[in-house]
């Protein structure tokens, strides 16, 4: 059910680009959504077991059960022992799921819409390497970087109307301020007919020709989300021996081993407040504490990715915060 009630917010949400545009066929809306189902699932499975765990024992404390397994000599460690180790088989459960399905599924999701709803002309490797055609140019970046909004390694390739090349910048970095791209650390070769020899500049420039947003390349380009744990780790790697920064996907690296352990914290936060709640207490008043406790929890980590991704916080700590 919860899945069902995300998928028609999403309907709702992303139907109006799709009939804007002329989008997709309707099929191909169907497996987009069918593409989503994993990455909601793996979004949902905390809350759910949470909120199982409150209304199971809520039950049991209503109907007077713990305290009879209290009275029999029970030690309550009894019954918290079987719902810690679902919490773990649920957390191991859910570190497979981001790790081998979702990265597959939501790739897939995302392609449709990059693709058939926001016709983009911009193609993006498993590297990351950007490339974007327009008129007359094509741009190559090696690397960009959404929280400081600057792309790394930026070569533009100028063509005539016979796509003979004319001229070629190279930018070790760009920066967009003002509405408009400027490059740094930047060689120019122009070529010319008469002239052999390629002229050479080193200066920094604002490029008027780079039509393409922040917001456009944060879309493009292939989100953590879309790649399995050892992906991100090799990446990571990669990024850091070719000297850019790489602290917003450490966060995102810690995010996922962190995210799946939320599932056994919440089984004993969920079993502490069953047990302790009064016995004439609805169990409305357990769903409700249940949906507090993710909602602010929820809040929480975002917040604390946020920070970390602003290099305020470490990496480990941003990411492990909300769980500790």
């Amino acid at each position: 059910m919860v899945v069902g009630i995300y998928i028609a917010v999403d309907f709702f949400e992303k139907i109006n680009n799709f009939l804007e545009v002329g989008g997709p066929s309707f099929s191909r809306t169907f497996t987009y959504f069918i593409f989503k189902i994993p990455f909601i699932i793996a979004q949902v499975i905390p809350v759910c077991i949470l909120l199982a765990v409150l209304i199971a024992l809520g039950l049991m404390n209503k109907n007077n059960e713990i305290l009879a397994l209290k009275s029999s000599g029970s030690s309550i460690y009894y019954l918290v022992k079987p719902i810690f180790v679902i919490g773990i088989f649920f957390s191991l459960f859910l570190f497979f799921l981001s790790e081998v399905i979702v990265p597959i599924t939501i790739s897939k999701a995302n392609q449709i819409i990059r693709r058939e709803v926001k016709k983009q002309t911009v193609v993006t490797s498993k590297e990351k390497n950007i490339w974007i055609k327009s008129n007359y140019l094509i741009t190559h970046i090696k690397y960009y970087n959404p929280a400081v909004k600057s792309i790394y390694g930026t070569t533009l390739y100028y063509f005539d109307e016979g796509f003979r090349l004319i001229r070629r910048i190279d930018a070790k970095r760009g920066v967009f301020k003002e509405g408009k791209w400027t490059l740094y650390e930047l060689m120019e070769q122009e070529l010319k007919e008469k002239d052999k020899n390629p002229y050479v500049a080193f200066h920094s420039k604002r490029v008027e020709q780079l039509n393409f947003l922040p917001e456009d390349l944060k879309r493009v380009i292939k989100k953590p989300e879309e790649m399995s744990f050892k992906e991100l780790f090799l990446y990571i790697r990669k990024v850091e021996e070719e000297g850019y920064d790489a602290t917003i996907y450490k966060v995102d690296l810690f995010a996922k081993l962190a995210l799946p352990f939320v599932c056994a914290i919440l089984c004993i936060l969920g079993t502490g407040i069953a047990i302790r709640g009064n016995r004439k207490e609805s169990i409305f008043v357990s769903i409700a504490y249940g949906i507090g406790i993710a909602f602010s929890y929820w809040i929480l980590h975002s917040f604390c990715l946020s920070i970390g991704y602003g290099e305020m916080l470490p990496p480990f700590i941003a990411a492990w915060t909300a769980n500790f």
